[in-house]
Protein backbone atom coordinates (compact mmCIF):
# COMPACT_ATOMS: atom_id res chain seq x y z
CA UNK A 1 0.00 0.00 0.00
CA UNK A 2 1.10 3.58 -0.68
CA UNK A 3 0.33 6.85 0.86
CA UNK A 4 1.13 10.08 -0.82
CA UNK A 5 4.03 12.56 0.80
CA UNK A 6 2.70 15.58 -0.15
CA UNK A 7 5.36 15.69 -2.90
CA UNK A 8 3.76 14.21 -5.46
CA UNK A 9 5.21 10.78 -4.31
CA UNK A 10 3.68 7.39 -3.31
CA UNK A 11 5.49 6.06 -0.21
CA UNK A 12 4.77 2.15 0.60
CA UNK A 13 3.36 1.95 3.97
CA UNK A 14 4.52 -0.92 6.24
CA UNK A 15 1.97 -3.83 6.23
CA UNK A 16 0.45 -4.25 9.71
CA UNK A 17 1.86 -6.65 12.50
CA UNK A 18 -0.14 -9.35 14.14
CA UNK A 19 0.97 -7.19 17.42
CA UNK A 20 -1.25 -3.98 15.97
CA UNK A 21 -4.76 -5.28 16.67
CA UNK A 22 -7.34 -2.15 17.68
CA UNK A 23 -10.24 -1.72 19.11
CA UNK A 24 -11.93 -0.12 15.67
CA UNK A 25 -15.36 2.62 16.35
CA UNK A 26 -17.01 2.26 12.54
CA UNK A 27 -19.00 5.37 11.87
CA UNK A 28 -21.71 4.68 9.27
CA UNK A 29 -24.66 6.99 10.07
CA UNK A 30 -26.67 5.69 7.15
CA UNK A 31 -25.45 2.50 6.11
CA UNK A 32 -26.37 0.30 7.91
CA UNK A 33 -23.81 -3.13 7.65
CA UNK A 34 -27.12 -4.82 8.30
CA UNK A 35 -29.03 -3.33 5.32
CA UNK A 36 -28.57 -4.72 2.09
CA UNK A 37 -27.13 -2.63 -0.40
CA UNK A 38 -23.62 -1.69 -2.01
CA UNK A 39 -22.40 1.15 0.81
CA UNK A 40 -24.06 -0.98 3.87
CA UNK A 41 -22.12 -4.35 2.00
CA UNK A 42 -18.49 -2.20 1.70
CA UNK A 43 -18.96 -1.31 5.71
CA UNK A 44 -19.92 -4.94 6.44
CA UNK A 45 -17.34 -6.48 4.26
CA UNK A 46 -14.88 -4.19 5.74
CA UNK A 47 -15.87 -4.77 8.94
CA UNK A 48 -15.73 -8.34 8.98
CA UNK A 49 -12.51 -8.51 7.47
CA UNK A 50 -11.15 -6.32 10.05
CA UNK A 51 -12.26 -8.73 12.65
CA UNK A 52 -11.08 -11.83 10.89
CA UNK A 53 -7.62 -10.28 11.60
CA UNK A 54 -8.41 -9.98 14.93
CA UNK A 55 -9.46 -6.28 15.39
CA UNK A 56 -12.35 -5.53 17.42
CA UNK A 57 -14.79 -3.93 15.43
CA UNK A 58 -18.21 -1.75 16.56
CA UNK A 59 -20.02 -0.27 14.30
CA UNK A 60 -22.34 2.62 15.40
CA UNK A 61 -25.02 3.62 12.97
CA UNK A 62 -27.80 6.22 13.39
CA UNK A 63 -31.33 4.18 14.56
CA UNK A 64 -33.93 4.35 11.79
CA UNK A 65 -36.21 1.92 13.56
CA UNK A 66 -37.89 2.48 16.63
CA UNK A 67 -38.20 -1.25 17.54
CA UNK A 68 -34.54 -2.49 16.54
CA UNK A 69 -32.59 -3.44 19.43
CA UNK A 70 -29.89 -0.65 21.16
CA UNK A 71 -27.20 -3.31 20.33
CA UNK A 72 -26.81 -6.43 17.73
CA UNK A 73 -23.96 -8.84 17.10
CA UNK A 74 -23.28 -10.19 13.87
CA UNK A 75 -22.26 -13.65 13.37
CA UNK A 76 -18.79 -12.79 12.66
CA UNK A 77 -18.61 -10.90 16.06
CA UNK A 78 -18.82 -7.23 15.65
CA UNK A 79 -21.61 -5.17 17.37
CA UNK A 80 -23.51 -2.92 15.59
CA UNK A 81 -24.58 0.00 18.11
CA UNK A 82 -27.74 1.88 16.76
CA UNK A 83 -27.60 5.45 17.97
CA UNK A 84 -30.71 7.79 18.32
CA UNK A 85 -30.21 10.99 16.96
CA UNK A 86 -33.12 12.93 14.99
CA UNK A 87 -36.84 10.79 14.37
CA UNK A 88 -36.54 6.67 14.44
CA UNK A 89 -37.06 6.36 10.85
CA UNK A 90 -35.14 6.43 7.29
CA UNK A 91 -34.18 9.97 6.32
CA UNK A 92 -32.61 10.63 2.87
CA UNK A 93 -28.89 11.43 3.22
CA UNK A 94 -29.14 15.07 2.62
CA UNK A 95 -31.19 15.41 5.33
CA UNK A 96 -28.61 13.84 7.84
CA UNK A 97 -26.90 16.60 8.46
CA UNK A 98 -29.08 18.80 11.04
CA UNK A 99 -29.38 15.52 13.44
CA UNK A 100 -25.09 15.12 13.47
CA UNK A 101 -24.46 17.00 16.91
CA UNK A 102 -26.95 14.74 18.67
CA UNK A 103 -24.98 12.08 17.07
CA UNK A 104 -21.91 13.47 18.02
CA UNK A 105 -22.93 13.92 22.25
CA UNK A 106 -24.66 10.63 21.99
CA UNK A 107 -20.82 8.69 20.72
CA UNK A 108 -19.31 10.84 23.07
CA UNK A 109 -20.79 10.02 25.87
CA UNK A 110 -20.77 6.21 25.31
CA UNK A 111 -16.80 6.34 24.99
CA UNK A 112 -16.74 8.72 27.85
CA UNK A 113 -18.94 6.89 30.28
CA UNK A 114 -18.93 3.25 28.89
CA UNK A 115 -16.86 0.43 29.53
CA UNK A 116 -15.38 0.14 25.99
CA UNK A 117 -13.34 3.20 24.39
CA UNK A 118 -11.75 2.39 20.87
CA UNK A 119 -8.41 3.26 19.57
CA UNK A 120 -9.00 4.60 16.37
CA UNK A 121 -12.38 5.42 14.80
CA UNK A 122 -13.13 5.06 11.36
CA UNK A 123 -15.61 7.35 9.57
CA UNK A 124 -17.73 6.45 6.64
CA UNK A 125 -19.11 9.60 4.48
CA UNK A 126 -18.93 13.09 4.93
CA UNK A 127 -21.75 13.45 7.86
CA UNK A 128 -20.33 10.29 9.51
CA UNK A 129 -17.22 12.23 9.80
CA UNK A 130 -18.40 15.11 11.31
CA UNK A 131 -19.96 13.25 13.74
CA UNK A 132 -16.70 11.72 14.68
CA UNK A 133 -14.30 14.76 14.80
CA UNK A 134 -16.40 16.34 16.56
CA UNK A 135 -17.24 13.05 19.21
CA UNK A 136 -13.44 11.93 19.13
CA UNK A 137 -11.46 15.41 19.77
CA UNK A 138 -11.76 15.81 23.88
CA UNK A 139 -10.97 11.99 23.77
CA UNK A 140 -7.68 12.57 22.21
CA UNK A 141 -8.57 9.33 19.60
CA UNK A 142 -7.43 9.79 16.18
CA UNK A 143 -9.96 9.35 13.12
CA UNK A 144 -9.75 8.61 9.89
CA UNK A 145 -12.24 9.31 6.99
CA UNK A 146 -13.96 7.29 3.93
CA UNK A 147 -15.72 9.74 1.83
CA UNK A 148 -16.72 7.22 -0.84
CA UNK A 149 -17.90 10.18 -2.93
CA UNK A 150 -17.53 14.12 -3.08
CA UNK A 151 -19.92 16.90 -3.08
CA UNK A 152 -20.55 19.34 -5.80
CA UNK A 153 -17.57 22.14 -5.27
CA UNK A 154 -20.13 25.34 -4.64
CA UNK A 155 -20.28 28.66 -2.77
CA UNK A 156 -23.77 29.59 -0.80
CA UNK A 157 -25.18 32.67 -0.94
CA UNK A 158 -26.05 32.98 2.88
CA UNK A 159 -22.48 32.37 4.26
CA UNK A 160 -23.11 28.80 5.40
CA UNK A 161 -20.62 26.30 4.76
CA UNK A 162 -21.76 24.12 1.48
CA UNK A 163 -21.04 20.21 1.66
CA UNK A 164 -17.25 20.86 -0.19
CA UNK A 165 -16.70 23.33 2.43
CA UNK A 166 -17.30 20.51 5.42
CA UNK A 167 -15.67 18.18 3.17
CA UNK A 168 -12.41 20.29 2.87
CA UNK A 169 -12.51 21.28 6.58
CA UNK A 170 -13.01 17.34 7.51
CA UNK A 171 -9.68 16.02 5.30
CA UNK A 172 -7.66 18.34 6.90
CA UNK A 173 -8.89 17.74 10.88
CA UNK A 174 -8.68 14.13 10.11
CA UNK A 175 -5.27 12.04 11.03
CA UNK A 176 -5.99 10.04 7.62
CA UNK A 177 -8.01 9.87 4.40
CA UNK A 178 -8.52 6.99 2.20
CA UNK A 179 -8.99 7.32 -1.11
CA UNK A 180 -10.27 4.59 -3.33
CA UNK A 181 -8.62 5.39 -6.46
CA UNK A 182 -6.45 8.10 -7.87
CA UNK A 183 -9.18 10.01 -9.19
CA UNK A 184 -10.73 10.58 -5.78
CA UNK A 185 -7.10 11.91 -4.96
CA UNK A 186 -7.28 14.42 -7.29
CA UNK A 187 -10.78 15.60 -6.23
CA UNK A 188 -9.68 15.66 -2.77
CA UNK A 189 -7.00 17.47 -3.58
CA UNK A 190 -9.15 19.85 -5.74
CA UNK A 191 -11.30 21.04 -2.81
CA UNK A 192 -7.92 21.62 -0.11
CA UNK A 193 -6.98 18.29 1.33
CA UNK A 194 -3.47 17.45 1.54
CA UNK A 195 -2.07 15.54 -0.39
CA UNK A 196 0.29 14.54 3.03
CA UNK A 197 -3.14 13.41 4.44
CA UNK A 198 -3.93 10.59 1.66
CA UNK A 199 -4.20 7.06 1.21
CA UNK A 200 -5.38 4.86 -1.08
CA UNK A 201 -6.45 2.13 -0.47
CA UNK A 202 -9.13 0.14 -2.98
CA UNK A 203 -12.13 -0.86 -2.33
CA UNK A 204 -12.62 -4.73 -2.18
CA UNK A 205 -15.23 -7.70 -3.06
CA UNK A 206 -15.84 -10.41 -1.21
CA UNK A 207 -15.06 -13.73 -4.05
CA UNK A 208 -16.63 -16.33 -2.34
CA UNK A 209 -20.06 -14.65 -2.58
CA UNK A 210 -19.30 -13.41 -6.03
CA UNK A 211 -18.10 -16.15 -7.98
CA UNK A 212 -18.13 -18.00 -11.21
CA UNK A 213 -19.78 -20.99 -9.62
CA UNK A 214 -23.71 -21.04 -8.47
CA UNK A 215 -26.80 -20.15 -10.03
CA UNK A 216 -27.47 -18.01 -12.49
CA UNK A 217 -30.92 -15.88 -13.58
CA UNK A 218 -32.48 -17.66 -16.58
CA UNK A 219 -31.99 -16.00 -20.33
CA UNK A 220 -32.58 -17.09 -23.62
CA UNK A 221 -29.26 -18.78 -24.44
CA UNK A 222 -29.51 -17.83 -28.57
CA UNK A 223 -29.53 -13.65 -26.97
CA UNK A 224 -26.54 -12.73 -25.93
CA UNK A 225 -26.61 -10.50 -22.68
CA UNK A 226 -25.28 -7.22 -21.53
CA UNK A 227 -25.65 -6.71 -18.24
CA UNK A 228 -25.63 -3.07 -16.41
CA UNK A 229 -26.00 -2.22 -12.91
CA UNK A 230 -26.55 1.19 -11.14
CA UNK A 231 -28.39 3.68 -9.47
CA UNK A 232 -30.68 5.44 -12.89
CA UNK A 233 -29.09 8.66 -12.89
CA UNK A 234 -27.80 10.97 -15.59
CA UNK A 235 -23.89 10.57 -15.08
CA UNK A 236 -24.05 6.37 -14.89
CA UNK A 237 -24.23 6.86 -18.96
CA UNK A 238 -26.94 3.95 -19.07
CA UNK A 239 -28.09 6.38 -21.98
CA UNK A 240 -25.51 5.91 -23.83
CA UNK A 241 -25.48 2.04 -23.64
CA UNK A 242 -29.09 2.14 -24.68
CA UNK A 243 -27.67 4.31 -27.40
CA UNK A 244 -24.68 1.88 -28.07
CA UNK A 245 -27.22 -0.93 -28.28
CA UNK A 246 -27.88 0.03 -32.11
CA UNK A 247 -23.95 -1.35 -33.19
CA UNK A 248 -24.53 -4.38 -30.81
CA UNK A 249 -27.78 -6.36 -33.08
CA UNK A 250 -29.33 -9.08 -31.55
CA UNK A 251 -28.40 -9.13 -28.04
CA UNK A 252 -30.23 -7.46 -25.45
CA UNK A 253 -29.19 -5.26 -22.42
CA UNK A 254 -30.44 -5.62 -18.62
CA UNK A 255 -30.38 -2.97 -16.54
CA UNK A 256 -30.75 -3.49 -12.72
CA UNK A 257 -30.68 -0.82 -10.50
CA UNK A 258 -32.89 1.85 -9.38
CA UNK A 259 -36.03 1.43 -7.40
CA UNK A 260 -38.37 -1.67 -7.09
CA UNK A 261 -39.54 -2.68 -9.68
CA UNK A 262 -43.37 -2.22 -8.73
CA UNK A 263 -41.86 1.25 -8.31
CA UNK A 264 -40.43 1.84 -11.54
CA UNK A 265 -43.13 3.06 -13.98
CA UNK A 266 -43.35 6.35 -11.76
CA UNK A 267 -39.74 6.98 -11.42
CA UNK A 268 -38.19 9.73 -13.91
CA UNK A 269 -34.97 8.09 -14.46
CA UNK A 270 -36.36 4.75 -15.80
CA UNK A 271 -39.22 6.76 -17.94
CA UNK A 272 -36.22 8.57 -19.18
CA UNK A 273 -34.59 5.18 -20.12
CA UNK A 274 -37.52 3.80 -21.37
CA UNK A 275 -38.75 6.61 -23.74
CA UNK A 276 -34.91 6.95 -25.19
CA UNK A 277 -35.12 2.98 -25.52
CA UNK A 278 -38.36 3.73 -27.63
CA UNK A 279 -37.12 6.37 -29.97
CA UNK A 280 -34.13 4.48 -30.92
CA UNK A 281 -36.13 1.36 -31.98
CA UNK A 282 -34.05 -0.86 -29.30
CA UNK A 283 -37.30 -1.10 -26.75
CA UNK A 284 -37.60 -4.49 -27.80
CA UNK A 285 -33.97 -5.29 -26.58
CA UNK A 286 -34.42 -3.30 -22.96
CA UNK A 287 -35.25 -4.82 -20.06
CA UNK A 288 -35.13 -2.43 -16.96
CA UNK A 289 -35.54 -4.87 -13.99
CA UNK A 290 -35.03 -2.47 -10.90
CA UNK A 291 -33.59 -3.55 -7.53
CA UNK A 292 -32.77 -6.56 -6.44
CA UNK A 293 -31.68 -8.18 -3.14
CA UNK A 294 -28.22 -8.35 -2.96
CA UNK A 295 -28.13 -11.84 -2.17
CA UNK A 296 -29.57 -12.04 -5.78
CA UNK A 297 -26.49 -9.86 -7.73
CA UNK A 298 -24.40 -13.40 -8.41
CA UNK A 299 -26.95 -15.01 -10.29
CA UNK A 300 -27.49 -11.65 -11.94
CA UNK A 301 -23.78 -11.37 -13.08
CA UNK A 302 -23.53 -15.01 -13.83
CA UNK A 303 -26.19 -14.84 -15.96
CA UNK A 304 -24.49 -11.85 -18.35
CA UNK A 305 -21.87 -12.16 -21.42
CA UNK A 306 -20.18 -8.76 -20.15
CA UNK A 307 -20.74 -6.09 -17.84
CA UNK A 308 -20.86 -2.84 -19.41
CA UNK A 309 -20.35 0.32 -17.40
CA UNK A 310 -20.66 3.57 -19.09
CA UNK A 311 -20.38 6.30 -16.12
CA UNK A 312 -19.12 9.89 -17.57
CA UNK A 313 -17.11 10.82 -14.19
CA UNK A 314 -17.16 8.26 -11.19
CA UNK A 315 -15.69 6.31 -8.82
CA UNK A 316 -15.08 2.84 -9.48
CA UNK A 317 -18.50 1.02 -9.15
CA UNK A 318 -18.81 -2.25 -6.46
CA UNK A 319 -20.42 -3.93 -9.87
CA UNK A 320 -17.40 -3.94 -11.93
CA UNK A 321 -15.43 -5.44 -9.20
CA UNK A 322 -18.14 -7.97 -8.11
CA UNK A 323 -18.88 -8.86 -12.02
CA UNK A 324 -14.88 -9.95 -12.53
CA UNK A 325 -14.92 -11.71 -9.55
CA UNK A 326 -17.76 -14.32 -11.16
CA UNK A 327 -16.09 -14.33 -14.39
CA UNK A 328 -17.74 -11.59 -16.29
CA UNK A 329 -15.25 -9.50 -18.60
CA UNK A 330 -15.76 -5.63 -18.47
CA UNK A 331 -16.93 -3.08 -20.90
CA UNK A 332 -16.02 0.23 -19.62
CA UNK A 333 -15.54 3.92 -19.76
CA UNK A 334 -11.73 5.37 -18.71
CA UNK A 335 -12.79 7.24 -15.76
CA UNK A 336 -12.37 6.99 -12.22
CA UNK A 337 -11.81 3.61 -10.99
CA UNK A 338 -12.43 1.38 -13.33
CA UNK A 339 -9.06 2.68 -15.44
CA UNK A 340 -7.46 1.15 -12.45
CA UNK A 341 -10.11 -1.97 -11.84
CA UNK A 342 -9.77 -3.24 -15.17
CA UNK A 343 -6.74 -3.67 -17.44
CA UNK A 344 -7.56 -2.83 -20.98
CA UNK A 345 -7.32 -5.71 -23.35
CA UNK A 346 -6.70 -8.12 -20.38
CA UNK A 347 -10.12 -7.79 -18.06
CA UNK A 348 -12.19 -5.73 -20.55
CA UNK A 349 -12.07 -3.06 -22.93
CA UNK A 350 -12.06 0.29 -22.06
CA UNK A 351 -13.50 3.52 -24.38
CA UNK A 352 -14.12 7.32 -23.83
CA UNK A 353 -16.21 8.32 -21.81
CA UNK A 354 -19.83 9.97 -23.61
CA UNK A 355 -18.94 8.31 -26.91
CA UNK A 356 -21.77 5.42 -27.50
CA UNK A 357 -20.86 4.91 -31.14
CA UNK A 358 -16.93 3.77 -29.15
CA UNK A 359 -18.91 1.63 -26.53
CA UNK A 360 -21.00 0.27 -29.05
CA UNK A 361 -17.97 -0.90 -31.22
CA UNK A 362 -16.41 -2.76 -28.02
CA UNK A 363 -19.53 -4.12 -27.04
CA UNK A 364 -20.17 -5.66 -30.77
CA UNK A 365 -16.49 -7.23 -30.97
CA UNK A 366 -16.72 -9.02 -27.47
CA UNK A 367 -20.16 -10.50 -28.16
CA UNK A 368 -18.98 -11.42 -31.46
CA UNK A 369 -15.49 -12.96 -30.09
CA UNK A 370 -16.00 -15.90 -27.50
CA UNK A 371 -12.66 -17.04 -27.44
CA UNK A 372 -11.88 -13.30 -26.13
CA UNK A 373 -14.64 -13.05 -23.49
CA UNK A 374 -13.43 -16.29 -21.83
CA UNK A 375 -9.83 -14.76 -21.97
CA UNK A 376 -10.93 -11.39 -20.24
CA UNK A 377 -13.33 -13.53 -17.50
CA UNK A 378 -10.67 -15.90 -16.52
CA UNK A 379 -8.02 -13.03 -16.12
CA UNK A 380 -10.96 -10.89 -13.99
CA UNK A 381 -11.27 -13.94 -11.80
CA UNK A 382 -7.82 -13.65 -10.88
CA UNK A 383 -7.19 -10.02 -10.66
CA UNK A 384 -10.37 -9.47 -8.41
CA UNK A 385 -9.28 -12.09 -6.09
CA UNK A 386 -5.60 -11.24 -5.96
CA UNK A 387 -5.82 -7.64 -5.90
CA UNK A 388 -9.29 -6.69 -4.20
CA UNK A 389 -9.93 -9.05 -1.47
CA UNK A 390 -10.76 -7.75 1.85
CA UNK A 391 -8.35 -9.47 3.50
CA UNK A 392 -6.20 -7.47 1.48
CA UNK A 393 -7.95 -4.59 1.41
CA UNK A 394 -7.94 -5.07 5.56
CA UNK A 395 -4.15 -5.66 5.64
CA UNK A 396 -3.77 -1.94 4.39
CA UNK A 397 -6.61 -0.15 6.23
CA UNK A 398 -4.86 -2.11 9.50
CA UNK A 399 -1.49 -0.75 8.62
CA UNK A 400 -3.16 2.91 8.34
CA UNK A 401 -4.56 2.41 11.73
CA UNK A 402 -1.43 1.08 13.06
CA UNK A 403 0.37 3.67 12.07
CA UNK A 404 -2.05 6.45 13.47
CA UNK A 405 -3.02 4.90 17.18
CA UNK A 406 1.09 5.06 17.17
CA UNK A 407 1.19 9.05 16.36
CA UNK A 408 -2.09 10.33 17.86
CA UNK A 409 -0.95 13.74 15.76
CA UNK A 410 -3.09 15.75 18.66
CA UNK A 411 -5.24 17.13 15.90
CA UNK A 412 -8.23 19.17 17.53
CA UNK A 413 -10.53 18.82 14.79
CA UNK A 414 -11.32 22.56 15.31
CA UNK A 415 -11.84 23.44 11.81
CA UNK A 416 -14.61 20.83 11.12
CA UNK A 417 -16.14 21.61 14.23
CA UNK A 418 -15.83 25.41 13.29
CA UNK A 419 -18.36 24.28 10.14
CA UNK A 420 -20.57 22.39 11.76
CA UNK A 421 -20.99 25.19 14.38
Amino acid sequence: MFTDSGQGHLHRVPQPDRRDHVRIAMISEHASPLGDGGRQTHVADLSAALAESGHEVRVYTRRDDPVVADEITTPGGIRVVHVPAGPPHVLPPDLLLPHMGEFARRLEDHWRNGAWVPDVVHAHFWTSGLAAVTAARHLGIPVVQSFHELGEIEATADGKPSRSGYERALGRSVDRVFAQNQDEVRGLVRIGVPRAQLTIVPAGVDSVRFSPEGPAVERDPARPRILSVGRLVERKGFGDVIEAMRWVPGAEVVVVGGPAADALPADPGARKLRALAEKLHVADRFRLVGRVPFTDMPSWYRSADMLVAAPWQEDLESSALEAMACGVPIVGTAVGGLTEAVVDGLTGDLVPARDPRALGGAMRRLVNDKVRRFAYGTAAIDRARQAYSWKRVAAQVGSVYAAVTGLRRGTTGSEANEAMA
